[in-house]
């Protein structure tokens, strides 16, 4: 570097004169937009730079502040699934006990309406047996459960008992292949023989070519075969193929259709008559509609007092006679979430008790009578 320096002294003293000249020129020259020359000069030559450094700075930033926000949105995010999760849980607990409400209802009132003595049973398992449609069921011979027994449901057959022990029985389901019983037709009153095809369908055999049988007509028990009471549904035609001899009549059985976990036996039958209409199409009783208001005639409430506004009619509250269990439920686990100040749907504080032990509610009190309004004087 001296060697350089000394063998170039003369033109780097020269160059250096030169640029102090430039400079000395630049700081005392001003530009039209009265700026000094130099710093001009320096403006340009640290501008691009100074952007560099300030884009390099800036993507910096907010590279970790996206970063810092996307791990505070995961968490959110997962923050909302566990709640998403929490929800969904209630909400099955909630429908699986409405479920079983209004499977309870539906037996209770079938018990009450049918004339034969049934038993309430619950489905605890299957058999292990390949091909074989079989149940185990609840009820036993100490609960008065026989061999040979029918087993129902509100919507219709299910099968019969094949084995009874003193705590559970065997059930044969009606789609068995060794299962039989006595049929008839609603519409003609065609007897035939039910048989298992081991799926979901059945088989009504031995009805003649010329007997007429239609997709959509409902079969029933017949009694014949000393199992069944009469009058009990049993399906709908789904088809029907023409034979020489007999028809082949497929049915869909309505008892198994909705699944099986509550079910009935039948101690003691009585036979039913066969109804005219399916059971989808039964007529409902409708009371007479309520008599036109008379726009003219008094109001039977009393007179408000001046200044206030009409009090306006109570609506009768369901007594506990004609609440259903469904109604019970459902003001049982609105006690339960203001027992333990819960709102259902919304996420946190794990799954409610169910179990919790709640105080009786205290009886609402009479409302008082109204007090009429004072009689004019003459």
């Amino acid at each position: 570097m001296e060697f350089l320096l000394h063998r170039y002294r003369n033109l780097t003293v020269l160059l250096l004169a030169i640029l102090a000249q430039l400079a000395l020129l630049a700081y005392q020259v001003k530009s039209d937009s009265d700026v000094r020359l130099i710093r001009v000069w320096a403006m340009s030559a640290v501008t691009p730079l100074a952007r560099v450094i300030e884009t390099g700075r800036s993507s910096t930033v907010h590279f970790f502040r996206d970063y810092f926000v996307l791990l505070d949105v995961r968490e959110d995010n997962q923050r909302l699934k566990t709640g998403l999760d929490h929800v969904k849980m209630e909400n099955q607990f909630l429908r699986t006990e409405l479920a079983t409400a209004d499977r309870a209802r539906a037996l209770a009132l079938f018990q009450e309406q049918s004339q034969s003595k049934t038993i309430a049973a619950h489905v605890i398992g299957n058999t292990t047996a390949v091909g074989a449609k079989v149940v185990i069921i609840d009820r036993g011979t100490g609960s008065g459960v026989q061999k040979g027994m029918a087993v129902i449901t509100p919507d219709g057959i299910v099968g019969k008992v094949t084995g009874a022990y003193p705590t559970a029985s065997y059930v044969l389901l009606i789609t068995d292949p060794s299962f039989a019983a006595g049929v008839l037709s609603q519409k003609h009153r065609i007897h035939g023989t039910l048989k298992g095809q081991g799926y979901g369908t059945v088989l009504i055999d031995y009805v003649q070519s010329q007997q007429k049988v239609e997709p959509g007509e409902w079969f029933y028990t017949s009694g014949d075969d000393r199992i069944f009471p009469k009058g009990l549904p049993v399906g709908e035609v789904s088809a029907v193929r023409p034979g020489k001899a007999y028809q082949q009549i497929f049915v869909t059985p309505s008892g198994t259709q909705n699944g099986l976990e509550d079910v009935l036996v039948v101690v003691e039958g009585v036979h039913g008559p066969i109804p005219e209409n399916p059971p989808g199409f039964q007529p409902v009783h409708m009371q007479d509609p309520p008599p036109a208001e008379d726009n003219g005639a008094a109001s039977t409430l009393p007179a408000a007092p001046p200044g206030t506004s009409p009090a306006a009619p109570a609506t009768p509250a369901r007594s506990g006679a004609q609440a259903t269990d469904a109604d019970k439920l459902i003001d049982r686990y609105r006690q339960i979430g203001e027992a333990e100040k819960r709102v259902y749907g919304q996420s946190g504080g794990g799954a409610p008790n169910f179990n919790i032990n709640l105080a009786p509610a205290s009886p609402v009190p009479a409302a008082p009578p109204p007090i009429p309004a004072p009689a004019k004087r003459p």
